[in-house]
């Protein structure tokens, strides 16, 4: 084992001062819409990368760099990297009008007055088929809007509704860029962590949508005017989300739903073929950001782990959380607190991924269970923080629609990502555990 040296955790600490600095400094300060993402993130975390570089001088400059690939060719990194690409893909492929045809089927044949309830429930849907958030709340919130002009409820809460099932399916599906990033860093199986996360949400959905009800059947909402659907297009994230419960190998999954999105939608005209490639090509594109942080992070990780600094940063947290409880809740916290820092979800997995997996090693936590840990606490943080995508995007379509709401009118309506950090919380500390198997299955073939 060896020496725990917090100085090497210098360039975690480099990437936060820079990062949450300047977003709070274009944010807040210059009034910069979107201002966190308007920073470079590849840029500050080459700076971090820089400064580990520059630590350490009884390492060579070319032992370093012989670390750093080590790190970045580990077999969980590579398949992560493959997969986020496959997922770009198939989100170019299948586009947003498939998911629209799922919002406007379920609010043409559900009566009115549960229109509130349709949006969280639409929202759940669709974020678990996109695997976005950001993509669901940018399709969702629009109807969200109209749902509020036309009845009178409150504005914050149908955004609120939307926003809680976004985070629903970013916690859970298939293709989220969270549960890709959890899954391969943890080395477990996407069906595993799912029906451990899915034990998880189900209660706090089930509330959340009670709730929603409660609140908003108070009103008498008119017939919505909705565009025309078609329903043939929904069939590719079906597929996807039957493969992946079913643990159907996650390439194959993803070449399935490809394959059938290009047909279906060449199929229906709703893209011409001679687009279908660029389509692929953007949605792949789309997934540069996140790959490249994958790689950098890596890199930084493999250097911190080399100079002592997972060592120092494993003794603070196991002096602060004991027991295998305590360092459930630990893992939640730490990723929290990198998703707090850096207001990307993914980012904080990746970051966290490391220090966890030796977390679950030291506290025995299963690799299911500490991937499902990464992923729901994450998305409780950024579901909840006020200068998150998810925030900025929701307040800027209403805003784009002549209907302004600031952060903090709907965070109090944010039902479901506080009730899924109670439901959290109750799983660690109050549902006795299962025996879980210390060695469990780390190959990653059905991941």
């Amino acid at each position: 084992m060896k020496k725990a040296n917090a100085a090497a955790l210098l360039p975690i600490g480099v990437f936060l001062v820079f990062y949450l600095g300047l977003g709070i400094l274009f944010e807040y300060g210059m009034k910069i819409p979107m201002g966190f993402y308007n920073i470079p993130i590849v840029v500050i975390f080459l700076l971090a990368l820089l400064v580990a570089c520059l630590q350490n001088r009884s390492l060579s400059f070319d032992e370093k760099l012989e670390l750093m690939g080590r790190g970045i060719g580990d077999k969980n990194i590579v398949t992560m990297i493959l997969i986020f690409m496959a997922a770009g893909i198939f989100v170019g492929v299948v586009g947003r009008s498939s998911a629209e045809s799922v919002a406007y089927f379920m609010l043409s044949v559900i009566p009115p007055r549960y229109a509130v309830a349709v949006l969280f429930v639409v929202s759940c849907f669709v974020s678990t088929a996109m695997g976005t958030s950001v993509g669901t709340i940018t399709l969702i919130t629009p109807i969200g809007v109209a749902v509020a002009d036309a009845s009178g409820v409150s504005l914050a809460l149908c955004i609120g509704s939307v926003m809680g099932g976004a985070m629903f399916g970013d916690n859970l599906s298939f293709i989220s860029d969270t549960t890709i990033a959890a899954c391969q860093g943890q080395g477990c199986q996407m069906k595993d962590k799912f029906r451990e996360n899915f034990a998880i949400a189900l209660p706090a959905a089930i509330v959340t949508l009670i709730l929603i009800l409660v609140l908003s059947l108070r009103e008498e909402i008119p017939p919505l005017h909705l565009p025309g659907y078609n329903l043939i297009q929904i069939i590719p994230y079906v597929l996807v989300l039957i493969g992946g419960i079913a643990g159907v190998n996650v390439f194959v999954v993803l070449l399935i739903g490809i394959v059938s999105g290009a047909v279906i939608m060449l199929a229906t005209g709703a893209i011409p073929a001679t687009q279908l490639l660029s389509s692929m090509g953007a949605g792949a594109a789309g997934m540069f950001e996140t790959t490249m942080v994958a790689v950098l992070v890596s890199a930084i990780c493999a250097l911190i782990r080399e100079y002592g600094g997972f060592e120092a940063l494993l003794g603070w947290i196991q002096r602060a959380f004991r027991g295998r409880k305590g360092g459930q809740l630990g893992m939640g916290l730490l990723v929290g607190a990198m998703d707090v820092a850096t207001a990307n979800n993914t980012v904080a997995i990746v970051m966290a991924n490391p220090i966890a997996a030796q977390m679950a090693t030291n506290y025995g936590i299963s690799k299911r269970k500490t991937a499902s840990l990464l992923d729901t606490f994450s998305c409780v943080f950024q579901g909840i923080i006020p200068y998150g995508a998810q925030m900025l995007v929701a307040i800027s379509a209403a805003n784009a629609l002549g209907h302004p709401v600031s952060a903090f009118e709907i965070i109090p309506n944010l039902y479901y990502p506080f009730l899924l950090l109670a439901s959290s919380l109750v799983f660690i500390f109050l549902i006795p555990e299962k025996k879980e198997a210390q060695t469990e299955n780390g190959g990653n073939n059905n991941a």
